[in-house]
């Protein structure tokens, strides 16, 4: 099944320290001897990448942009899914939602994909199916 793969879970597998970094590694491991086609954004790369930069530092961005992005496919956010987007964070009305969730969202009902690789909770609230 393909899976999407969001910054909280980017974040965790970098981060050991992480209370949830045990069960997301786990997670990551299943699904690379599944071989699970992995999808994530450029929006989730620019979040991940500043989150990682500020949080963790240049050793940890170092390790995310030469050993787990080779196994990620990058999908190039429209000018299209990212109006759709700003309207559905509009129309939400609640700010804890993101943009750049509301992009993920975007692009994976338009792709049809189900499944994210996740810590977020708004991922099962939009109805995607969430691992770990």
């Amino acid at each position: 099944m393909i899976t999407f793969v969001d910054t909280s879970a980017f974040l965790a597998l970098l981060d050991a320290d992480e209370a949830s970094h045990p069960a997301v590694r786990g997670a990551w491991v299943d699904l690379l001897e599944t071989r699970a086609p992995l999808l994530t954004t450029n929006y989730v790369l620019v979040e991940t990448h500043a989150l990682v930069q500020r949080r963790l530092g240049l050793r940890a961005l170092r390790c995310w942009v030469e050993d787990l992005l080779p196994v990620v496919r990058v999908l190039w956010v429209s000018e299209e899914e990212h109006h759709a987007a700003v309207r559905a964070l509009l129309a939400m009305g609640r700010r804890a939602v993101s943009l750049v969730d509301c992009v993920s969202f975007e692009a994976m009902r338009s792709r049809g994909v189900r499944r994210a690789f996740t810590l977020d909770r708004h991922f099962r609230e939009q109805g995607f199916l969430c691992v770990p």
